[in-house]
């Protein structure tokens, strides 16, 4: 979707405005409407059916109901009844043929473009284009050299594929002016009731027509809104709301510091500042600071923050870990440590307490089970050895214990292996 390239407005007024991220029920997302024009066996995609060759325009009409799903999409159930007619045809033994299109349904996903603009608050019209799949039923009657008039006795019916594009002009609030141009592409070369080399017949159908949106009328149409618009209104607001508090704080400070110079004595009493730490001698509760220190509000300097721990990890540190991992075993679809395991989760309890480390340990499954299963087996695996690094003498908030299930294998799960690799606790010191 890009910015307006018609009619548009600079702008925004507040029956227009819709809060930004508001949900859907907020606009109206239903419309019906009506329409009607012309139909021909011409079409703007590849010109006329190859079966005759003069195409007649003929009335045609219809309407259509339509649920916008967002800003630009909407799905819309089309109708449309009229007749299609030609004469030229490549078959000498023809002359003409008409054809009454009894009905034609369709739905078609609606792609609404140019309502929404960077630089315009309100654009008064919006392109779309269209397509779908529908189901025709249609008679043709035509006219052979001889002059006679041959019906064929029956309906036919047809699916097609109707692809269209077109433009709505925002006459009202919730009333739209429709032009558009709709080509229905035939699954079948019998619409002028004749069959020439297997191609298929299509007609195009230039309309005009009303669209009417439903719901309140408090309410802006979905597919006019121009959700930038209503961003920019409320930064705009927001930022007037803000300076008018400014404004306001500047007055009341204007008005204090005209208060304060009524009196000498009081002006000398809040001004004075022996020490030039900028907070008056009146409230500062430590006079005599040092010069360039920075102090609070009451004239107390701020506390220096402690310089960053760094901590150093060496080879050593990590091999302990490794060990750790490669070591640990549990009882089969439990969370119980193996007695294998434990002496080298004590060096890892040693290495936390000695080094002021701390540990993630993240604990992984196999698919085999539920999800819900297998995440909870690997949270309290995670957890059972966070409770023996602490029961070892580990700190306790240095340690978090983390469940993924088996939601980040490492390997295939369709083998033993894969999933002997899937069945793991990772450790990650820092």
């Amino acid at each position: 979707m890009g910015s307006g390239v018609f009619a548009q407005s600079n702008e925004l007024k507040q029956e227009d405005y819709v809060q930004p991220f508001s949900p859907v029920s907020s606009f109206r997302t239903w419309s019906i409407g009506v329409h009607a024009g012309l139909l021909n066996p011409y079409t703007f995609f590849s010109g006329h059916n190859s079966d005759f060759k003069n195409p007649n325009s003929k009335v045609g009409y219809g309407m259509y109901i339509k649920k916008q799903l967002s800003t630009g999409w909407g799905l819309q159930l089309n109708g449309l009844r009229g007749q299609v007619a030609g004469n030229g045809p490549a078959d000498p033994a023809f002359k003409s043929y008409r054809t009454d299109l009894n009905w034609a349904v369709d739905l078609a996903a609606n792609w609404t473009f140019g309502n929404i603009s960077w630089r315009n608050n309100q654009n008064a019209i919006q392109m779309y284009a269209t397509a779908g799949v529908g189901y025709s039923s249609y008679r043709p009657t035509f006219v052979v050299a001889n002059g006679t008039t041959i019906d064929v006795g029956h309906d036919i019916r047809s699916a097609y594929i109707p692809v269209g594009v077109g433009f709505k002009v925002n006459v009202a609030k919730g009333v739209n002016i429709d032009l558009g141009y709709q080509v229905n592409f035939l699954d079948a070369d019998n619409l002028d009731g004749y069959n020439l080399n297997g191609n298929n017949d299509k007609y195009g159908y230039a309309h005009a027509g009303l669209e009417f949106s439903l719901g309140s009328k408090d309410k802006k149409q979905l597919a006019a809104h121009n959700p930038v618009s209503s961003m920019r209104y409320e930064y705009l607001s927001e930022q007037r709301r803000l300076q008018s508090e400014i404004n306001a704080q500047k007055a009341s400070n204007d008005q204090l510091r005209s208060d304060l110079a009524t009196t000498n004595a009081n002006l000398a009493k809040f001004s004075a500042d022996a020490d030039g730490d900028g907070v008056p001698d009146f409230f500062d509760k430590c006079p005599g600071t040092p010069s360039g220190t920075k102090v609070d509000g009451s004239g107390c300097p701020l506390p220096v923050a402690a310089a960053p721990q760094v901590t150093i990890i060496t080879e050593e540190d990590r091999r302990v870990v490794r060990d750790a991992i490669k070591n640990l075993e549990f009882d089969f679809g439990k969370a119980t440590i193996r007695a294998k395991s434990f002496p080298s989760l004590d060096r890892v309890a040693s290495l936390l307490m000695n080094k002021n480390f701390s540990l993630k340990l993240a604990g992984h499954t196999d698919n085999v089970g539920s999800d819900a299963a297998n995440l909870g087996l690997s949270k309290d695996r995670a957890e059972s050895i966070k409770a023996y690094l602490v029961d070892k003498g580990a700190n306790a908030s240095r340690v978090e214990a983390t469940g993924y299930g088996e939601s980040q294998p490492i390997a295939t799960n369709k083998t033993a292996a894969g999933r002997q690799q899937n069945r793991r606790v990772e450790f990650t010191l820092y």
